[in-house]
């Protein structure tokens, strides 16, 4: 004959019940997408992205803990230079990160199993100077102009402006190669260029430490509305998003869209906060929280999904590649590329 239960197993049964019923009104509170990722949750995420404003979004999100419902651990890392990146995605060490849409386009296009999943800026390239006179790019000519990773984005953008106005590197202007945005911004500090072309934060950073030395630096030219008077088009480069990799969606079904709806509440949660979201990127990004918030403002951050972003994306890329379809590796992506 069974024994009675004692009034303590009673509630200690309760309380279980009551936790459990919690736990899953809370799984089932969160969205959809999210749900199906958390029932195979991965053990540990990490995520890779530049020292650019898209990656505050990252480092934000991990913060305050958005991965917890798909992933027991997660961090973010940045990744500090285009070749460092490319090592990560072919090496397979890095398989969710944030890179210049042109890029993912390229390694797609040349047999990379790696997918876009979003856009998380519209632009966030400038043009910085001391002398405000140095407004628009045909006020360039016969100046100097410092931009970091030739070859790369900014570089690429900087090439078709350059040609839409009929100017010659090299004999209309002087262009100075850079390794890094700060090593770039040093070189206008130290007074051997008259300006920079870089992108947030680093250009907040230059204005805010020129400001503290004594000395006005400025953004001169809106590289995105410069953009869209050489195009016609709109004031959009959807410059960078978040890519992933072949492997990594088989290994995780469901993870893109889970992804996505993080990275969309956590942009939200970013532009409504930027101090908040700035100190919870100043470690990972290296960089002081005055810095990153005072950046906020003019990054264009945004969460677009990649094919909803395909016209705006497919825009930018055919302009950038219209000299060398090599830049893009050869076409503009096909349905494959936008998730």
């Amino acid at each position: 004959m069974s024994r009675p239960s004692s009034p303590d197993r009673t509630i200690l049964s309760r309380r279980a019940a009551l936790a459990a019923a919690g736990a899953t009104a809370a799984l089932f509170a969160l969205p959809a997408s999210v749900r199906r990722a958390a029932a195979a949750k991965l053990p540990s995420l990490t995520l890779y992205g530049p020292p650019a404003g898209p990656s505050v979004t990252l480092a934000h999100a991990v913060a305050s803990g958005a991965f917890s419902g798909i992933a027991g651990t997660a961090e973010f890392k940045v990744w500090r230079n285009p070749d460092e990146m490319r090592a990560g995605l072919t090496s397979g060490t890095m398989q969710a990160l944030i890179l210049p849409v042109q890029v993912a386009a390229n390694l797609y296009n040349r047999g990379m199993g790696v997918r876009l999943l979003n856009v998380m800026t519209t632009g966030l390239l400038y043009i910085i100077a001391a002398d405000p006179g140095l407004s628009s790019i045909p006020a360039l000519k016969g100046r100097s102009l410092a931009v970091p990773f030739r070859n790369d984005m900014p570089d690429l953008v900087l090439a078709r402006l350059l040609a839409h106005h009929d100017m010659v590197p090299g004999t209309d202007i002087s262009l100075e190669s850079a390794g890094s945005p700060i090593e770039a911004i040093q070189l206008l500090m130290a007074g051997r260029v008259d300006a920079v072309l870089s992108t947030e934060p680093a250009v907040s950073a230059a204005i805010l430490r020129g400001a503290a030395a004594g000395k006005t630096v400025q953004r001169v030219i809106d590289v995105q509305q410069a953009w869209a008077q050489a195009t016609g088009g709109s004031a959009v480069l959807p410059q960078a998003g978040m890519a992933l990799t072949v492997p990594f969606m088989d290994a995780n079904p469901g993870i893109a869209d889970a992804l996505q709806e993080i990275v969309e509440k956590a942009t939200e949660s970013v532009n409504a906060d930027p101090a908040r979201a700035a100190a919870d990127a100043t470690e990972a990004l290296e960089m002081p929280a005055p810095i990153l918030a005072a950046s906020l403002a003019a990054s264009n951050l945004v969460a677009r999904r990649a094919r909803a972003a395909r016209p705006d994306i497919e825009a930018m890329l055919s302009t950038l590649s219209q000299a060398d379809t090599g830049i893009v590796g050869g076409k503009l992506p096909d349905d494959g590329f936008y998730l």
